[in-house]
């Protein structure tokens, strides 16, 4: 299970969206919100979208593996969805925040890689909300003023990559899976194939 998590605005989304193009074994766990949809978006691509009776009744139901409010807003992960990917023999990419990589580590440690991404700089940050032209010039400090927490938390991943170019950030978070799956432990078979070669026996 691969998480990535950053600011808003610090790149996530989109390096995320480029690793489900390039990599076929890797699938895209789709958060639950009670935030409103933006233009562009799809309900059950790009989130689940409920209101917050729905959302309050699925926590009570244990359906999440981890749940979070931002901004007013609730956001969780569904168990079912994630333990038919994994079951499918799949890697699983989480785009959550610090609050949400926190339970997932706590639930499933051994098994969970994480990631944050950073901006180059404040300045950087701030231009890319605007420029995303979604959000009012009061949501965008509050965003910036919720960033300076949220990576404050940095020290608490895995891996930390400065998003100054999107391609080069992907390309190390591609390095960063390679490797992982590369991990003794994460090989499928691997002892049967050694043992299979007559060593230690």
């Amino acid at each position: 299970m691969l998480v990535l998590s950053s600011p808003s605005g610090a790149g996530k989304s989109t390096i995320s969206w480029e690793l489900l193009n390039r990599d076929p074994d890797i699938s895209l766990s789709v958060s639950v919100t009670t935030r409103p949809m933006r233009p562009g978006e799809t309900d059950g691509e790009d989130y689940i979208f409920v209101d917050q009776k729905k959302f309050e009744q699925m926590t009570a139901a244990g359906e999440f593996l981890e749940h979070a409010t931002v901004f007013e807003n609730s956001y969780g992960t569904r168990k079912g969805p994630v333990e038919e990917i994994l079951k499918q023999g799949r890697d699983v990419l989480f785009d959550v925040d610090w609050q949400g990589t926190q339970q997932l580590a706590e639930n499933a440690h051994e098994d969970l890689v994480s990631v944050f991404i950073l901006p180059p700089s404040f300045e950087e940050l701030e231009k890319r909300l605007h420029n995303r032209a979604q959000d009012s010039d009061e949501v965008v400090q509050k965003r910036m003023a919720m960033a300076a927490s949220e990576m404050s938390h940095w020290d608490e991943f895995d891996y930390v990559i400065v998003n100054e170019d999107v391609e080069i950030s992907v390309a190390r978070v591609e390095a960063i899976l390679a490797a992982e799956r590369l991990k003794r432990d994460r090989q499928a078979g691997l002892g049967d194939f050694v043992r299979g070669m007559g060593v230690g026996q």
